[in-house]
């Protein structure tokens, strides 16, 4: 077993300097969060594009079952002020 399969894995996200939210770039292993966050940025930001880095281990992150989306992604029709089509929204809220 190699060393690197001894370290956890973690998920790595960056915010482009460009973006509102952050997006998944890829996964690598490493100690503990430190080292993570100093490989992501080497591996992940060598050209200056991030403006943020987010560092996740694997281990705690849990998915819904595909399996059961119809329960977690069809609409519920019946509940219409999850829809925010009838709502005015100021301009000075910004991004919504």
């Amino acid at each position: 077993m190699s060393n690197e399969q001894n370290m956890p894995l973690w998920e790595v996200f960056i915010r482009p300097r460009t973006g509102l939210h952050h997006k998944h770039v890829g996964s690598l292993h490493a100690a503990d969060s430190t080292m993570a966050m100093h490989a992501a940025r080497d591996v992940y930001t060598r050209r200056e594009e991030g403006d943020s880095i987010w560092v996740v281990a694997s281990s705690h992150i849990h998915a819904s079952d595909p399996k059961r989306s119809g329960e977690n992604f069809d609409p519920a029709s019946d509940k219409v002020y999850r829809h925010p089509s009838f709502y005015d929204i100021p301009d000075e809220v910004g991004h919504m």
